[in-house]
């Protein structure tokens, strides 16, 4: 049985309009620990029922509601209701808890102002309205704009530190000096370190970020391995001396001509064998539902450009610049891998 979703544009649009009840069935489905249950492989309704103590005509109906949105698969060979047998789709657990758990990054993105533009978007399309200055700016123009926005992008760094530490030991063989660009509060250049105990790291990131950067050094008992260099990457050429220079999610923010003179300026700081990584949300159909929220957000602000890019834009750029041994190295989250 296969676990491809196909929904036609009508079936879609019908679980859209359902969606704060769709949410109200995967949240109960977590709590209740059905996808846990269902994850070994089918169980039937009534062993469900029993296990759960509900009722087996209404836990039938909840679990069709599960199954509209592509969660659960029945399989039904008799007319007796306890007898339906179902099981979860590969990934379903680990998707509501990413999405609808204790650390869920949609949850994070409510804090910004979204509803500014909300029920308004022929405004928006058309220049009439944008989401507020004072409520988000891009850059971020406030130390309360910058704290916000570096913590929301620290809440995601899950799957990323999880590609990084996976290729660490050829990516930072000891004695590495890394120049993580764009850096935010230094959480992955942490992560890192904590993982690498012969790195050594620099963020480089707006000034306002230096508080943020010694914070998360103090905090995470890094000291000094863990640098902060200020600048903006707009008006000055990167900082030399590293030995490994990062892009983490930071090239999607900007025109493709700023994306590109951002890796000519890594090319140029970087020496002979230096290596330059590049970790994005690559285009595809998941990341851009992923990146929904802030598809939507960012409507009313242009000078943030937020575009998905598939990765063969990045290969293509770093081969025309002159790197070899350009590679995706695989993960949950794909790092690009260049060699000056």
């Amino acid at each position: 049985m296969s676990d491809v979703i196909s929904l036609s544009p009508r079936a879609l649009l019908h679980l859209l309009f359902n969606g704060a009840r769709a949410i109200d069935v995967v949240g109960s489905a977590r709590e209740l620990g059905i996808f846990e249950a269902l994850d070994p492989g089918p169980a039937t309704l009534g062993a469900l029922s029993e296990r759960l103590g509900a009722d087996p005509g209404r836990l039938y109906k909840f679990l069709d509601c599960l199954e509209s949105l592509g969660l659960v698969r029945r399989e039904q060979d008799s007319d007796e209701l306890v007898l339906a047998r179902y099981r979860a789709v590969a990934g379903a657990r680990a998707a509501a808890e990413t999405v609808l758990g204790s650390s869920s990054l949609e949850r994070d993105r409510e804090k910004f102002d979204w509803r500014a533009i909300h029920g308004a978007l022929p405004e928006v399309l058309t220049g009439e309205r944008s989401i507020p200055a004072e409520s988000f700016d891009w850059p971020p123009s406030s130390d309360e704009q910058i704290e916000s926005f570096e913590r929301s992008m620290a809440a995601g760094l899950g799957p990323i530190v999880e590609s990084f530490v996976t290729h660490g030991a050829s990516l930072f063989p000891a004695g590495t000096r890394l120049l993580d660009v764009g850096g935010g509060d230094g959480s992955l250049a942490a992560h890192l370190l904590e993982a690498h105990p012969r790195l050594e790291a620099d963020v480089y990131n707006l000034p306002a970020t230096e508080p943020l950067v010694r914070a998360t050094a103090a905090r995470r008992g890094v000291g000094e391995r863990l640098g902060f260099v200020g600048g903006s990457f707009l008006d000055e050429p990167l900082p030399r001396g590293y030995d490994a220079i990062s892009f983490v999610r930071v090239l999607h923010d900007w025109p493709a001509a700023v994306s590109r003179d951002l890796l000519r300026s890594a090319s140029e700081a970087l020496a002979p064998g230096g290596r330059l990584l590049i970790c994005e949300e690559f285009r595809t159909a998941d990341r851009l539902a992923a990146q929904f929220f802030w598809s939507y957000f960012l409507m009313g602000v242009d000078r943030c450009t937020s575009r998905l890019r598939e990765v063969e834009f990045y290969l293509d750029a770093l081969r025309d610049l002159g790197f070899r041994q350009v590679e995706v190295l695989p993960g949950p989250f794909e790092i690009v891998s260049a060699v000056r």
